[in-house]
C-alpha cells in the first residue's frame, strides 16, 4: 500500500511540474523577449536568453513614450483608492453582517447574495447613464465609486468575523472600548490575513480593468494603462512587439510586488479559508 501510494506521488509531482512549466514559459519568455530588438523577436528565436540584450525598449517606454508613465500612474491612482475604499466599506459591511443585529440584517444578506448572481456586464450601461447624468464621465471617479464595493469579498468578511472570537470583543468593550473603537483598534488588525487577500484580488481587478475605462474615460491622458496599451497598439503602423514585451512586463510589476508582500497574510487568510 505504501508503495502504490509513492508511486502516485510521484507521478502527481510530475504532472504538476510539468504543467508548472508550461505555465511558466511563456511568462519567461515574454520577460526575456523585453530585453531583445525586434528583428530578434520575429525571427522565430524563442530562446529564455536574449542574443542581443538591450534595455532600449524600456528606454523608449518610459521615456520616448510620454505618454506611458501617465498611464501607468493612473492605473496606480486608481487602483489604490479604489483598493483601500473597497478594503474599508467592504471590512466594515461584512463585521455589521455579522456582529451588529438590525431589522432586516438577513433579508439585506440574502439580497447580496442573490445580486452576486447578475453578471458585471449586465451593469455597464446603467451606470454609464448614472454616471452621466451625474457628470462624472471621464473622471477617475468614474472607474473608482461604481467599484468601491465588492459583494464577494463582504461576503468573505462576513465569514471570517462569524468565526471571530467574541470574546476578544468583549474584554475590549469591558476596558471601556465603544463599538468604533473596537472594530478600527482590535478587530481590524486582527482581521489582516482576509483582508490581505481580499487587498489583492480587488487591487487586480482595479489594475487589469479594460471595460470600464474604454466606456467611460475619453481623454488619453487618463486613460488607464490597459486602456492606453491598447490605443498604443492601435497607433502604431504594426505591432512593434518589442515595445509591447516591455509595456507588458512593466504593466505586471505592481501585482508581483503586492503579491510579495501581502504573501504571508495572503496564505494565512488561504489556510483558514479552508478551516472553516
Amino acid at each position: 500500500m505504501h508503495k502504490h501510494t509513492s508511486i502516485g506521488k510521484i507521478i502527481l509531482y510530475v504532472v504538476m511540474t510539468i504543467y508548472a512549466l508550461l505555465t511558466l514559459y511563456p511568462f519567461l519568455w515574454a520577460i526575456s523577449a523585453s530585453f531583445e530588438p525586434l528583428k530578434e523577436i520575429v525571427s522565430g528565436n524563442m530562446s529564455l536568453w536574449p542574443k542581443q540584450f538591450t534595455f532600449a525598449n524600456y528606454q523608449y517606454m518610459m521615456g520616448t513614450s510620454a505618454q506611458f508613465p501617465r498611464w501607468f500612474m493612473n492605473s496606480v491612482f486608481v487602483s489604490t483608492v479604489g483598493t483601500v475604499i473597497n478594503i474599508f466599506l467592504n471590512t466594515m459591511a461584512g463585521y455589521a453582517l455579522a456582529r451588529l443585529s438590525f431589522p432586516g440584517r438577513q433579508r439585506i444578506y440574502y439580497g447580496m447574495l442573490s445580486l452576486m448572481m447578475i453578471p458585471t456586464q449586465v451593469l455597464l450601461i446603467p451606470n454609464y447613464l448614472i454616471l452621466m447624468n451625474l457628470g462624472m464621465l471621464d473622471s477617475y471617479s468614474s472607474l473608482i465609486l461604481p467599484s468601491a464595493i465588492n459583494i464577494g469579498n463582504i461576503f468573505m468578511m462576513r465569514q471570517f468575523f462569524l468565526s471571530f472570537p467574541k470574546d476578544v470583543e468583549e474584554a475590549a468593550e469591558i476596558d471601556g472600548l465603544g463599538r468604533i473603537q473596537v472594530f478600527f483598534r482590535i478587530v481590524f488588525p486582527l482581521a489582516r490575513p482576509s483582508i490581505a487577500t481580499q487587498a489583492i484580488f480587488t487591487f487586480m481587478g482595479f489594475w487589469n480593468n479594460f471595460m470600464q475605462p474604454m466606456l467611460y474615460i475619453t481623454t488619453p491622458s487618463k486613460y488607464t494603462l490597459t486602456l492606453g496599451l491598447q490605443s498604443f497598439t492601435n497607433q502604431q503602423a504594426g505591432v512593434r512587439w518589442d515595445h509591447s514585451m516591455a509595456a507588458s512586463v512593466i504593466s505586471i510589476l505592481p501585482i508581483v510586488i503586492l503579491y510579495i508582500i501581502f504573501n504571508k497574510y495572503f496564505l494565512q487568510g488561504v489556510r483558514m479559508d479552508n478551516e472553516k
